[in-house]
């Protein structure tokens, strides 16, 4: 008798994003039986992941109500990013969406991975992040996502689920960010670089991204926290100056701050000039970092966009 394999049931949301697209497409050639959370946008996905369309602002949404699920893993992606403005918006979305969803679901799965960003950290003084470090958000932005982080740990340590929370770096790659705010305003000389472009930030490209958020429920990495770098902390100046040489651009001049602030947003140019210097020591022993500099993953990176016109 032949038994029917067990396949691991993951429920994605913010599939349409870039990082979540790209979680998706690797959960499915995993082998996952895969359930795709996507707002109002269309996704190109394998077909045989089942694609959920639903709101989780609306704690009044039907979302889930219907359906019978039972998921191993939950990923949470779906945020706003701190290019939303609207401080309401950024609260509805990533604080009161994790809330809604976590009511949705908290019957319904066994352990949870929670999203995050490195700018929760906020100004660690010249110290390197690591998994031991100690939140401190210095912007709106942050303070909702780390409240967001908690209200998990209380709930997850209340329904005995399982929490495990990734925070990524700077994530670039064939789409997303990169592609749009960086590499097409580079192209038109509309980049500027905020301040003197010195402070060090910490990258990571989406496929090691995703390669870790994928050993999470591979390897059964269950209540731990996790940071998503490669290995070169960069000044961010070196790192736009390079991405410019790839693509035979001028290299884009700074900005004063305070400038800057007036049309990206406080939040925004605050986070982008805070130094994120961070190790990834724990997760290099976890996963083989495929792009373990900047200049790699920027090689591979660009050699993608070209081989797609822009």
């Amino acid at each position: 008798m032949h038994l029917k394999r067990y396949m691991t049931r993951v429920l994605v949301t913010g599939a349409s994003g870039f990082i979540g697209s790209n979680l998706t497409a690797k959960l499915a050639n995993a082998g996952y039986a895969v359930t795709a959370l996507v707002h109002n946008h269309n996704i190109s996905i394998k077909n045989d992941v089942r694609i959920i369309q639903g709101d989780l602002t609306d704690k009044n949404s039907k979302i889930f109500d219907d359906d019978n699920s039972v998921y191993d893993f939950v990923y949470h992606l779906a945020a706003a990013t701190p290019l939303t403005k609207s401080k309401k918006m950024q609260y509805k979305i990533n604080f009161e969406g994790t809330q809604n969803l976590f009511n949705k679901i908290k019957d319904r799965t066994k352990n949870f991975v929670y999203v995050s960003g490195l700018g929760i950290f906020g100004d660690i003084s010249n110290s390197i992040i690591d998994e031991s470090s100690k939140p401190n958000p210095t912007t709106n932005f942050a303070k909702i996502r780390l409240d967001a982080q908690t209200y998990l740990e209380e709930k997850c340590r209340e329904y005995n689920i399982g929490l495990s929370v990734a925070y990524l770096g700077d994530v670039y790659g064939n789409g997303g960010w990169f592609k749009t705010q960086i590499v097409e305003r580079i192209q038109k000389n509309r980049f500027r670089i905020p301040q003197s472009g010195e402070y060090i930030k910490s990258f990571i490209h989406v496929q090691d991204a995703t390669n870790l958020l994928l050993a999470i429920s591979q390897k059964h990495l269950i209540n731990q926290k996790f940071i998503v770098t490669d290995s070169q902390p960069v000044p961010f100046k070196d790192f736009i100056s390079y991405t410019a040489d790839k693509i035979n651009a001028k290299h884009p001049s700074t900005i004063p701050q305070f400038l800057a602030k007036t049309i990206l947003g406080t939040d925004l140019v605050k986070l982008l000039c805070t130094p994120t210097p961070a190790s990834n020591k724990k997760i290099a022993d976890i996963i083989k970092i495929q792009f373990p500099t900047y200049k790699q993953g920027l090689d591979d990176t660009i050699n993608s966009l070209n081989s797609k016109p822009f």
